[in-house]
């Protein structure tokens, strides 16, 4: 299986765009069943303090000395962006979450094999349904609705289980150089920043994987036969 990577967080509006842009060229390539996804934790802002009294306009506005209508209409252009590809965003409901549990709470997805159900979960809650990605009830919800189990969840999340992976996803970027998400790396070789438009990704996909098919195809040994010995001690 050739590999794709996708460094992504939680509140990043373009990572969900992105999300989708990528999975309209994946569904049109044809040898889409022999690639494997994996997501990456990344923090846009590691030291948001989650308060579900306000909405994310309100916290933009405030942060970056931003009228509250200015916030909006800059939210509204990346709405406008979100329709285009199927997806509802409403920033009014959109809750002021630290996302660091929720990467934790991905991570124990993906131990599950149900990662990308946790990517496409968390998004919808944060963009459209006005969920706190931040609360234990609330990813307990998300959770047992992919599969997960509750009780192993609530474990999960009282304690810093996938904390240090959280981190090492992190630390991987910053190696890489990734300095904004999403980032997609397809077969360890070419980086794609941003949500790109979808013949963008179709390209680096059927190049990617046209590489990572030579690299993993070579062609057997001519053998010439001769005398030998075997693995059971008999020579001939």
């Amino acid at each position: 299986m050739m590999k794709v990577e996708i460094w992504s967080d939680v509140m990043c509006p373009f990572c969900y765009i992105g999300k989708r842009r990528f999975e309209e060229a994946l569904e049109q390539f044809e040898h889409k069943d022999q690639v494997e996804i994996e997501w990456k934790s990344f923090q846009l802002n590691p030291d948001m303090k989650t308060d579900p009294n306000i909405n994310i306009s309100q916290y933009l506005a405030d942060a970056k000395g931003w009228t509250l209508e200015y916030a909006r209409q800059m939210n509204n252009h990346v709405t406008q962006m979100a329709a285009e590809v199927g997806l509802t965003y409403d920033f009014d409901r959109s809750v002021v979450a630290n996302s660091f549990r929720a990467h934790r709470f991905s991570h124990l997805a993906k131990k599950h094999g149900l990662g990308d159900k946790a990517e496409e979960a968390l998004f919808k809650a944060y963009f459209t349904d006005g969920l706190n990605i931040d609360d234990t009830d609330t990813l307990v919800n998300l959770g047992t609705g992919i599969g997960l189990d509750a009780a192993e969840i609530k474990q999960v999340l009282e304690s810093d289980t996938y904390a240090d992976d959280v981190k090492r996803d992190i630390a991987e970027a910053q190696q890489l150089g990734i300095r904004g998400v999403p980032f997609f790396v397809m077969n360890n070789k070419y980086g794609v920043s941003g949500a790109q438009a979808v013949p963008v990704f179709q390209e680096t996909i059927e190049k990617s994987f046209a590489e990572w098919q030579q690299e993993n195809n070579k062609p057997a040994l001519t053998i010439i036969e001769g005398e030998s010995c075997g693995p059971d001690g008999d020579c001939a």
